[in-house]
C-alpha cells in the first residue's frame, strides 16, 4: 500500500529479489493519477517480467479476496495513528497479515557521512532546514549533494535514477510542480540533487561526487538511508502531531537533534507540549528552538488589496494545515480581503476542496501533472482579486501565465535559543 515513494523503495530493498514472496499488485493513493501504472519491468527485476499492475487504494480488499492475498505492507506517511489501525482493520477482516518494514529492512547503508532531514508532519519546515545544513557545510569547504525522497509521478522508467544539476534537468524530466519546490533552491544555491525510484542505484552515484550527503526527507517518512545524524523537525502550529502521525512518531523517537520550528506563531503552551512529548519519547535527543522568518517583496502592495492566497500543496493537504505562510503575509501587511478560491476553482481543484473541507481561504498549488498545472493557472486568473500572494517554495510565475499582479513570500529557518544548527555540525565526529 503505498503513494509512489515509501512503497516503491521498500519493494526494491526488500521484496524485489526475494524468492520467499510474489507481490501481486501496489495500491496507491494520496497522489492523483498514480493508480493505473505498472511497476515496470525494469524495476520489478527477475521475478515480474510483465511488470506490477497498480490499483487504487479502494480495490484492497476486493485485491486480498480475489488474489488470496497472504500479507499486505503498508508503505506510506503522514496519516493518523488511528487511520493506520482502520487501514489495518480492513486488511485483517480480510484475511490478511498487516506489516510495518522499519528502518533495518529498509535503510541502504552509504559510505559517505550521511546526515538526514526529516520532520514529524508535512510542512514543518523541512526544506529550509535542508538548506541550512546544506550551506553551513558548504561553508565549511565540504562536496555537499542532496539526495531527496522519491517523487516519481510520471514515466517510472525514465525516473529510475535522476540528477539534477540545473533548471534544464527539471525541463528534462518534466518535473510537476512538487518536484521543482523541492529540487530548485538546492539548484540555485549550487548542490547537485539525485531522486528517482531505484535509491540503490541513486545513492551509489552520489556517493561518486559527495563529501556528504544530505538526505532531504519527504512528508514524515524517515529516511532511506542510515543517516550519521539525524535532524527532525517539528511544528510548534501543531503541537501533539509528533505523537499521532506515522510515521512522525518514529523520526521523534530516532531523532538526534529536534528543532522545535514556527514557535512564534504558536503559543507558549504548545511548546511546552512538544518539548514534554520529546522528553518522554527521546529524552537524549538535543532540542533547537527556531522561528521560519517570512519575507515578501513589494509588501506595501498588499495593503487594502483583495488578494487570493496561494500555498504550498502538500502542506495544506496531506499536511492538514489550514493556512501557510502567504496568509499569515495577507494578514500581517493589511490586506482588505482573502478571497474565497473554491468559487473559481477548476476541474481537478474543485475536487481537491471536495476531499479536503478544511480549506477556504487558501488555494494549494497543486501541481501533480501538466493537466493539473493548467488547471491551477486557469483558477488563479479567473480568481476576482487584485494581487496573488504565492507562498509557494518556488516562484510560480516561472511555471503559471498568471494576468494579474503577483508577490512571492519566502520563508528561512532562524534558531532562536543558544543551540544551532551549526553547533549540533561541529559535534558530527565523522566531518
Amino acid at each position: 500500500m503505498g503513494a509512489a515513494g515509501r512503497d516503491f523503495h521498500n519493494f526494491n530493498i526488500y521484496f524485489r529479489n526475494n524468492p520467499q514472496y510474489h507481490v501481486v499488485a501496489f495500491t496507491a493513493t494520496q497522489i492523483p493519477g498514480i493508480a493505473g501504472r505498472k511497476y515496470p519491468k525494469e524495476l520489478a527485476g527477475k521475478y515480474y517480467p510483465k511488470g506490477i499492475p497498480i490499483y487504487p487504494e479502494e480495490k484492497l480488499t476486493e485485491l486480498i479476496k480475489k488474489y488470496k492475498i497472504d500479507e499486505v505492507v503498508f508503505s506510506y506517511s503522514d496519516v493518523s495513528h488511528e487511520e493506520v489501525m482502520h487501514k489495518a482493520s480492513t486488511v485483517l477482516a480480510a484475511g490478511a497479515d498487516f506489516k510495518l518494514l522499519g528502518p533495518k529492512s529498509t535503510m541502504l547503508k552509504s559510505k559517505k557521512t550521511v546526515i538526514a532531514i526529516c520532520a514529524v508532519r508535512t510542512g514543518a519546515g523541512k526544506s529550509p532546514t535542508s538548506r541550512k545544513v546544506c550551506m553551513l557545510l558548504k561553508d565549511k569547504g565540504y562536496k555537499v549533494v542532496v539526495v531527496r525522497h522519491p517523487m516519481p509521478y510520471g514515466n517510472l522508467k525514465k525516473q529510475i535514477c535522476q540528477r539534477f544539476a540545473s533548471f534544464k534537468d527539471l525541463e528534462k524530466y518534466n518535473c510537476s510542480i512538487e518536484e521543482r519546490e523541492e529540487y530548485e533552491s538546492h539548484i540555485s544555491n549550487g548542490f547537485v540533487v539525485y531522486a528517482g525510484v531505484d535509491y540503490e542505484k541513486i545513492l551509489r552515484k552520489a556517493e561518486k561526487e559527495a563529501d556528504i550527503i544530505v538526505w532531504d526527507g519527504g512528508n514524515n517518512d524517515f529516511p532511506f538511508i542510515k543517516p550519521d545524524l539525524l535532524i527532525v523537525v517539528a511544528d510548534a502550529r501543531r503541537a501533539g502531531h509528533e505523537i499521532r502521525y506515522h510515521p512522525g512518531e518514529t523520526n521523534l523517537r530516532m531523532a538526534d537533534v529536534l528543532i522545535i520550528n514556527k514557535i512564534d506563531r504558536a503559543s507558549p503552551e504548545d511548546v511546552k507540549l512538544i518539548e514534554k512529548n520529546i522528553k518522554e519519547t527521546n529524552p537524549d535527543a538535543k532540542v533547537i528552538h527556531a522561528n521560519l522568518v517570512l519575507t515578501v517583496e513589494n509588501s506595501e502592495t498588499i495593503k487594502s488589496k483583495r488578494v487570493l492566497v496561494v500555498e504550498d500543496g502538500p502542506t495544506l493537504t496531506h499536511g492538514g494545515l489550514a493556512t501557510g505562510a502567504a496568509f499569515f503575509v495577507a494578514r500581517e501587511n493589511g490586506a482588505r480581503k482573502i478571497v474565497d478560491p473554491r468559487k473559481h476553482a477548476i476541474g481537478s481543484i474543485k475536487e481537491v476542496f471536495k476531499t479536503f473541507t478544511h480549506l477556504d481561504k487558501v488555494l494549494p498549488a497543486m501541481g501533480y501533472s501538466k493537466r493539473q498545472i493548467k488547471e491551477l493557472e486557469q483558477t488563479i486568473n479567473s480568481a476576482d482579486c487584485d494581487l496573488v500572494i504565492i507562498g509557494t517554495p518556488i516562484d510560480l510565475r516561472s511555471l503559471l501565465k498568471i494576468n494579474k499582479p503577483a508577490v512571492r513570500v519566502r520563508y528561512e529557518l532562524q534558531e532562536i535559543g543558544k543551540l544551532r544548527i551549526e553547533d549540533v555540525l561541529k559535534d558530527l565526529k565523522y566531518i
